[in-house]
């Protein structure tokens, strides 16, 4: 029963954050809002709620092992998985931007916050708000690089017409969604664990961070289809930046977070080896079937080994 309860409490989850996302663009547009605007912060942000809600409940609960696998194991799962069916779907992948040269410092640098404010074991709530400041940082930079980023919102919401009772019903329906679907996740998940004599730090890092990636894994899908591989990429470094800022940041304000450096060093080490393989694909420009191959090569021994 916890396996139908988690499938359907993740894809309330999932779906909810999808409601919040489309309705929050309509409101924004109908104020006039820039598109960069509501790119740099509804999509970034929009695509990380999941992540954001089951971390939040997770460290409610003190089921702090949850909500700190999730954020690993979603920057994992959106690198490897994520970029590798993109790498292996798209022909000709050409980006416009220099993701080495703009990007890779966001790449490396949110991992490395992770390592040195977790390396006394716990997360406390002032570094919370040092990766709440983090994400500001992040939103700056891109504010100052907005001519080189494009818009990513959907033309069809663009053509739509405005109506207040109609979204402020939708967005309220999203919100109930990732509330109740956070919440059964977690319960589910945690039973799921104990009843596999597993530990949550890998029903954390497997089962919730694959579902809480899909709302990434869409978007990014979407993207290339349309031509855009400067955003599905930018799609997933954005993710993995509020990932470990807002998330991260604001799962450690709820409740400190207790990290086991040395018990989950092969996750840690292989969310390190999957951003400096990013680096190294962006600085290569190898963005081919080749590096969609390695890069899923990685998620599945990374799966292996977690599960065995």
């Amino acid at each position: 029963m916890d396996y139908l309860i988690f499938i359907v409490s993740m894809t309330a989850l999932v779906f909810g954050a999808n409601y919040i996302i489309v309705e929050s663009e309509k409101i924004a547009l109908h104020f006039d809002i820039s598109p960069f605007i509501i790119g740099a912060t509804l999509i970034a942000l929009g695509t990380s709620l999941p992540e954001m809600a089951t971390s939040i409940t997770a460290s409610f609960y003190g089921k702090t092992d949850i909500a700190v696998a999730n954020v690993v194991g979603s920057v994992i799962f959106n690198i490897s998985l994520v970029l590798g069916v993109i790498f292996l779907l798209a022909k000709n992948i050409k980006p416009v931007r220099d993701i080495f040269k703009q990007d890779s410092a966001w790449i490396i640098i949110p991992p490395l916050l992770f390592l040195l404010v977790s390396y006394d074991g716990v997360i406390s709530r002032f570094d919370g708000f040092i990766f709440i400041l983090l994400m500001v940082a992040y939103l700056l930079f891109l504010a100052q690089d907005s001519k080189t980023i494009e818009s990513e919102i959907d033309e069809e919401i663009l053509k739509e017409k405005f109506s207040w009772s109609k979204t402020s019903f939708l967005l309220l329906i999203g919100f109930i969604f990732v509330i109740v679907g956070s919440n059964f996740t977690i319960q589910s998940a945690s039973n799921i664990a104990s009843s596999l004599g597993v530990s949550q730090w890998i029903i954390g890092l497997i089962l919730i961070a694959f579902g809480t990636s899909l709302p990434e894994l869409t978007v990014s899908i979407i993207a290339v289809k349309k031509g855009n591989v400067d955003m599905a990429i930018g799609n997933i470094i954005g993710s993995n930046v509020a990932n470990f800022a807002v998330v991260l940041g604001a799962a450690a304000l709820v409740n400190p977070l207790h990290v086991d450096l040395l018990k989950n060093a092969f996750d840690i080490l292989t969310l390190f080896a999957i951003s400096i393989i990013l680096i190294y694909i962006s600085a290569t420009k190898m963005y081919n079937k080749s590096a969609g191959i390695i890069l899923l090569s990685i998620l599945t021994l990374f799966i292996t080994h977690s599960i065995g």
